[in-house]
């Protein structure tokens, strides 16, 4: 495969990575704030919502290896471009009911549908960037990069075009503007999804390599503070991404300057394969999880600590340029220490604790800001939680027998 094949090929995988986080999980910031106001919801509710698409997550996580070992080749294909379909379908769910226990349900089932879709593509992106002559044309950190970053155009999208259908509340058709919101949503999931399932058809994916002789089965034992590290940021990050939009709002910002924040954000993500390819090529044990979980630490108290547009702004830049890359952080660590054969159940295990930390972030986060100390107070627990995970990611060394 040449250079310009496997960047193409990136890209599509990206989508993937904008319609399972950019579109399905991150759009409801934005749409929280109206959805909350009409619904009469309290903040333990608005993160319960995220709770159970967390769940969702964690169960399409937990099924995802049994489907790859049953589908064999090309199953990381069918989860990719199926899982986005479906996603695209309950998508479109959530712009037709007013509902909460419906809402709920459509919520875990949209997690699902994500974790099919982001763990497939992160198996592709790591098959792709050890592909015969692509190592030697393209860096894994920039494949990997790439496919994680695909996020960051689900996040500008949302951006772009929810503000203006929720600046607009009057029924039209009977819908709010939160609920047309989400049809919009699905038919760009749809949009999304057309181009990367022509490029997947068009991509002869080889068989995984066996493992080598005695490889066995994943043992999560060695990679113990990696884990430890990363669940920390599932439980940090998400109460950023759940309530900074309703924070901001309520310190005072007008939507359209909300709206630009939230874009910066998705832009920095965009950015984030450039500014951490290096890292992420060269970071075999736990330096990469810890540098990048301290910047989000950062990031997520600056709004704390500081209300200002300014403040904002520089938070959402930097919180957008590192986030994905923590992600991409623990793909490359099972790429480097693991055999290809692994590499499947490595990613999920991770994925997994992942998913738990997000299950316990949002309604953490939420139950703290229904206190007196308010979003505040939910949002400076996420910094410490992503501090500490930067402490304890530091502990994390590469694997003695490590294959590369």
């Amino acid at each position: 495969m040449t250079a310009p094949q496997a960047i193409r090929t990136a890209l599509a995988l990206a989508l993937g990575a904008a319609v399972s986080l950019g579109l399905s999980r991150f759009s409801y910031a934005l749409l929280l704030p109206p959805m909350r106001l009409e619904l009469g919801w309290s903040y333990f509710t608005a993160g319960a919502m995220n709770t159970l698409n967390a769940a969702g997550y964690l169960i399409g996580a937990l099924a995802m290896p049994a489907w790859l070992r049953w589908r064999g080749a090309r199953a990381a294909q069918e989860a990719l471009v199926g899982g986005s379909l479906c996603a695209a379908g309950v998508l479109a769910l959530h712009g037709l009911t007013a509902s909460d226990a419906v809402l709920a349900l459509l919520r875990l089932a949209a997690g699902v549908a994500s974790a099919a879709v982001f763990v497939s593509g992160g198996l592709l992106a790591a098959r792709l960037s050890a592909a015969p002559g692509v190592e030697a044309r393209v860096s894994s950190g920039l494949v990997l990069g790439l496919y994680y970053g695909g996020t960051g155009m689900g996040i500008v999208a949302c951006a772009l075009v929810l503000p203006p259908l929720l600046e607009h509340p009057a029924r039209s058709g009977g819908l709010v503007g939160w609920q047309l919101g989400w049809l919009v949503l699905a038919a760009l999931a749809v949009a999304a999804t057309v181009p990367m399932a022509l490029r997947m058809r068009a991509w002869e994916l080889p068989a995984p390599a066996p493992g080598a002789p005695g490889a066995g089965r994943f043992r999560p034992g060695p990679f113990a503070a990696g884990l430890a590290g990363y669940a920390c940021f599932g439980l940090g990050y998400i109460g950023y991404m759940t309530f900074i939009v309703t924070l901001l709002r309520e310190q005072g910002l007008a939507s359209g300057t909300v709206a630009a924040f939230y874009a910066l954000l998705g832009a920095g993500v965009m950015a984030s394969p450039w500014l951490w390819a290096r890292l992420l090529q060269r970071a075999r044990g736990g330096g990469a999880l810890a540098t990048l979980n301290g910047l989000l630490a950062l990031a997520t108290a600056l709004p704390v600590l500081v209300v200002h547009p300014v403040a904002a702004f520089i938070s959402g830049a930097l919180f957008g340029g590192v986030f994905l890359s923590v992600v991409a952080s623990t793909t490359a660590m099972v790429r480097h220490n693991l055999d290809a054969a692994l590499w499947p159940s490595g990613i999920s295990a991770f994925t997994i604790v992942f998913a738990a930390g997000q299950i316990v972030g949002p309604s953490l986060v939420g139950g703290l800001a229904d206190g007196a100390g308010g979003l505040r107070a939910g949002l400076a627990a996420s910094a410490a939680l992503l501090a500490l995970g930067a402490l304890i990611a530091w502990l994390q060394r590469p694997l003695a027998h490590s294959p590369r």
